[in-house]
């Protein structure tokens, strides 16, 4: 079984470009390195917002929480289990 893992950040005000490259040179390495990813991507989003999707084979491993100053509220998590392959 397949599990995607997403995360959700809203930058704040005018802090998106610092929301992204705190989350491609910390997240992502954080992510990478855990046991059962299959696939991780990153994602930019209208509204200053940050998104990492991530598959794993096994339980998803968490994505660190960014500097409290960066975001405009809480990170948001969501697990989905994948039902069909295109």
């Amino acid at each position: 079984m397949t599990l995607a893992a997403m995360w959700e950040a809203r930058a704040a005000a005018g802090r998106g470009a610092e929301l992204h490259a705190w989350a491609r040179e910390t997240a992502l390495p954080a992510v990478r390195g855990a046991a059962g990813l299959e696939r991780v991507e990153l994602f930019t989003a209208p509204g200053e917002r940050v998104l990492l999707i991530a598959l794993w084979t096994g339980a998803p491993q968490p994505v660190p929480e960014p500097p409290a100053g960066l975001l405009a509220r809480p990170a948001h998590h969501w697990t989905f289990t994948r039902t069909d392959v295109g």
